[in-house]
C-alpha cells in the first residue's frame, strides 16, 4: 500500500513574514527555491501513482525545483481563502480585535470578506483525499500545496476534525507522509526536509 507525502511550498515574503497568503500568487524567495533544490532526489525511492500540485506560483515552482512532475494541478489544493484577511498577520488581526485571533480557534474570517470556514477545507480535502486513496494500490501519491490546507487534509487522514490541523506544524519547504499501520490511518514521518 502507497502513502501520501503532503509537501508544503517554499519559503515566499509573505510566509516569512507570517502574513496570511492565500490567493495571492508570491513567488518563492531564494531561500525557498533553496529548500525546494534541497529535496531533489529526496523522493527518489518513490514511485509515484500521481503528483497534485496547487494551482498557485509558489507550489508549481517548489514541484519543479524538487524534481517532480505534476500529473494534475488541483483546485482543492488552494490554500484557506483568508478572505479580508488576505496579506494580514495573526499579531495585527488579534490587536484590531482587541484580543487574541487564530484561525484555528475561531475556525472563521469574519468581515465584508469572510473567506472559508475550515469546515469548507475539510469538504475540499475530503474529496482529494477520496480521489487519491484508490491509487495508493499503485504507488505513492504527492500533494504540493500549502500550510493550512495541508494540515487540515492531515488531520482529515487522521479521522479528526479539520481543527486539529492546529496540532500539525508544517514549516514552508517541509513535507509529512501519511500512511498506514495494521490498516490505520497514521502519520509515518512529519516536518521532514
Amino acid at each position: 500500500m502507497g502513502e501520501i507525502v503532503v509537501l508544503r511550498h517554499g519559503q515566499t515574503e509573505w510566509s516569512l513574514s507570517g502574513q496570511h497568503t492565500s490567493v495571492t500568487d508570491l513567488p518563492l524567495l531564494p531561500e525557498g527555491e533553496e529548500q525546494a533544490r534541497r529535496l531533489r532526489g529526496e523522493f527518489g525511492d518513490r514511485r509515484f501513482a500521481a503528483v497534485w500540485v496547487s494551482p498557485r506560483l509558489r507550489a508549481r515552482r517548489t514541484a519543479e525545483l524538487a524534481g517532480l512532475t505534476p500529473t494534475a494541478t488541483d483546485e482543492d489544493l488552494v490554500e484557506l481563502d483568508y478572505g479580508g484577511y488576505e496579506g494580514r498577520t495573526t499579531v495585527e488581526i488579534s490587536e484590531e480585535m482587541g484580543r487574541t485571533w487564530s484561525v484555528w480557534v475561531d475556525g472563521t474570517i469574519p468581515g465584508d470578506t469572510p473567506g472559508e470556514t475550515l469546515q469548507d477545507v475539510g469538504v475540499r480535502v475530503d474529496r482529494v483525499l477520496d480521489r487519491a486513496r484508490p491509487l495508493l494500490e499503485d504507488g505513492d501519491v504527492m500533494l504540493v500545496a500549502h500550510g493550512h490546507v495541508l494540515r487540515i487534509l492531515s488531520a482529515r487522514w487522521l479521522g479528526l476534525d479539520p481543527r486539529a490541523g492546529a496540532l500539525l506544524a508544517l514549516p514552508a519547504g517541509s513535507y509529512g507522509v501519511l500512511g498506514h499501520e495494521h490498516a490505520r490511518q497514521v502519520l509515518t514521518g512529519w516536518g521532514l526536509h
